[in-house]
């Protein structure tokens, strides 16, 4: 009988969660990662790394955000962001604010500009 089966559990082994992050529920650091945060690799895997870390390093060969890492990990997004300190304290990674949003120009500026489109 699967974990699924016993409680309604079909995500992944609590137990293999716990050993990826050894143990820590959370970055050491204050927060610097949220879903939209851009990770790109600035290093390539060692034979030597953690299975987890190596596949980070792989995927965000691209520019790629904290939700779409945990995605194709198929990893909660908490033991994403406890990875991706361990790469970035290792300076293995980049971490990049998403883009903002453009600031729309003032109102007045833009009725100005159509009386002008108007008058040609």
């Amino acid at each position: 009988m699967t974990t699924a089966d016993q409680d309604g559990w079909d995500g992944p082994d609590p137990a293999r969660l716990y050993v990826i992050t050894r143990g820590r529920s959370g970055p050491a650091g204050p927060g610097v990662f949220d879903l939209v945060t851009l990770i790109v690799s600035r290093a390539e895997p060692t034979p030597t790394m953690q299975p987890e870390h190596a596949a980070i390093l792989r995927l965000c060969r691209s520019p790629l955000s904290v939700a779409e890492v945990s995605a194709y990990l198929e990893l909660p997004t908490s033991v994403v962001t406890v990875l991706l300190a361990d790469l970035l304290d290792d300076g293995r990674i980049e971490a990049r604010a998403a883009v903002p949003k453009a600031e729309l120009p003032e109102r007045a500026l833009l009725e100005a500009v159509i009386h002008g489109l108007q008058r040609l």
